[in-house]
């Protein structure tokens, strides 16, 4: 099985890194799916994006995604974001508190990212 290194990486910590075999994100040009042998990219992630990384193990990575980069390179991806959180970490009830009292897009964007990301429809 073709696999690829992944890194997902906040300004604050690293969340996850290991070997995956796909890798999905929301970029400012689209939802972008990444595979063993992408192409090298460089792309803008959303503001309130949700990437997921399907492990090697078969497992899902899930997480919520304010801005930042995806990089493509013949050594794997990074994605560096300036805030993220993992789907497992998030409450599902603060998110959809803070998605009903969000005073402008930007705070609802982010916390509907958190309530998607976490599984859930907005």
């Amino acid at each position: 099985m073709a696999e690829i290194s992944v890194e997902l990486v906040a300004v604050e910590r690293r969340l996850w890194s290991g070997k995956a075999t796909m890798v999905i994100a929301q970029t400012t040009e689209g939802e972008l799916g990444v595979l063993p042998g992408h192409e090298p990219l460089l792309g803008q992630l959303v503001e309130g994006g949700v990437v997921k990384i399907r492990t090697t193990d078969g497992d899902t990575v899930i997480a919520a995604v304010y801005g930042g980069f995806l990089s493509i390179t013949g050594d794997g991806v990074s994605i560096l974001a300036e805030n993220a959180e993992l789907a497992d970490e998030i409450d599902i009830e603060q998110a959809r508190a803070e998605v009903a009292a969000a005073q402008d897009a930007d705070e609802r964007a982010r916390a509907a990212a958190r309530v998607r990301a976490a599984g859930q429809t907005v």
